[in-house]
C-alpha cells in the first residue's frame, strides 16, 4: 500500500506507549495498533485530529506517500 503509517514513529519520538496514546484519544489499544500496523483501511477524521492533538504533530508526520516503486 503506497500510503504508510509513521505512528510507531512519532510514538517513539514522543516517548507514548500505545495504551497511553489510546487512552488519550479514546480510542481501544487494539484499533490503535491496527492502525499503527498499517493494517487499517481507513481513518476518520476525529481519530486524525485526536493523535495528532496528542502527539503534537501533523498529519503528514504520521502518514506518508510513497510510489510502489519506492516500497519494493
Amino acid at each position: 500500500m503506497p500510503i504508510i503509517v509513521n505512528l510507531d514513529v512519532m510514538m517513539a519520538k514522543r516517548k507514548i506507549s500505545l495504551g497511553d496514546l489510546a487512552e488519550k484519544i479514546e480510542l481501544t489499544p487494539a484499533n490503535l495498533s491496527i492502525l499503527k500496523t498499517g493494517k487499517a483501511k481507513a481513518i476518520r477524521f476525529s481519530t486524525l485530529e485526536a493523535i495528532c492533538n496528542a502527539l503534537n504533530c501533523q498529519p503528514g508526520d504520521i502518514l506518508e506517500y510513497r510510489d510502489k516503486e519506492e516500497i519494493e
